[in-house]
């Protein structure tokens, strides 16, 4: 079910509104009669589906890093350069 209420309701009744969110109800908040937001449950699932695409998607942008660029850094400071 959907509650349509508008700015001024919403704010004296937020906590009221949002246990409705929770419960599964929508709640749309209007400026006079035009609506302007539509509050629902978030999804853990899917919010974690989010999180973990986000990743794979920075993940990808990564530049590949070598096994000889590995090397290089773990004896950085050493006093002995790595041949390239």
């Amino acid at each position: 079910m959907t509650i349509q209420v508008k700015i001024g309701e919403a704010k004296a009744r937020l906590s009221e509104l949002l246990a409705k969110v929770e419960a599964g109800e929508e709640v749309v908040i209007s400026r006079g009669n035009v609506p302007v937001a539509r509050v629902i449950k978030i999804n853990r699932r899917e919010r974690y589906k989010d999180i973990i695409l986000e990743m794979r998607q920075d993940s990808a942008l990564q530049k590949t890093v070598t096994h000889h660029e590995i090397l290089r850094w773990r004896h950085e400071g050493h006093g002995k350069e790595i041949a390239k």
